[in-house]
């Protein structure tokens, strides 16, 4: 028997189809370029669809940015989670689950780079995602804590440094490697690993 849907089942429905078509627009053509009727008509609804869901524009491309962030740390949770000891296939299927969740298409490290550009050119913006940047940054570094302490290492830095590096380094390699045709994700995170003090050295 087929489930009926809820309200509630049905708006999240909607909202996702809104934020996969705005996320296309926005990678293929910019924060400036994406236009609200072309990304509701693409999802199968009106504008006011978006205004009734988000808001403006500016809230949309911010709803866009945060699923992805939240999708990406879950993906590296499902698998710094179920490892038992930092060792190279650790690293190993960091690079895999890395690759899978960032490497479908170029649009990605563009997504990236539209996002911190737009937060450049907007000042009022940039304050008023400060606060959840920091709580990002913050919830980084004790993740980073709470799972090298669990896997038995040490770190060569403090992990707020190291947080706010990951941040700030993450969107050079995915745009690197797609620029210049070569896998960084190995070579980075072998970087970011060797912050790290293994257990027996």
């Amino acid at each position: 028997m087929a489930q009926k849907w809820t309200r509630e089942r049905r708006l999240e429905h909607t909202r996702n189809l809104l934020l996969d078509s705005a996320e296309t627009a926005f990678a293929d053509h910019g924060f400036a370029g994406a236009a609200l009727d072309d990304i509701a008509e693409a999802a199968g609804y009106t504008r006011g669809a978006i205004a009734s869901h988000f808001g403006a524009k500016d809230d949309l491309f911010l709803a866009v940015v945060e699923r992805r962030l939240q999708r990406l740390a879950a993906n590296f949770d499902d698998v710094i989670g179920s490892f038992e000891a930092l060792n190279d296939q650790l690293v190993d299927e960091l690079v895999k689950r890395w690759r899978s969740v960032t490497t479908a298409s170029r649009a990605d490290a563009a997504l990236n780079y539209e996002f911190s550009l737009y937060l450049l050119r907007n000042p009022d913006a940039r304050e008023r995602l400060a606060p959840q940047r920091e709580r990002m940054i913050q919830w980084i570094a004790s993740y980073i804590i709470n799972h090298v302490a669990r896997l038995g290492g040490e770190l060569r830095m403090p992990a707020e440094t190291l947080a706010r590096l990951l941040v700030a380094s993450t969107e050079g390699v995915l745009m690197g490697s797609h620029l210049d045709d070569q896998d960084l994700y190995e070579p980075y995170l072998q970087f970011v690993m060797a912050n790290l003090v293994l257990p027996g050295n």
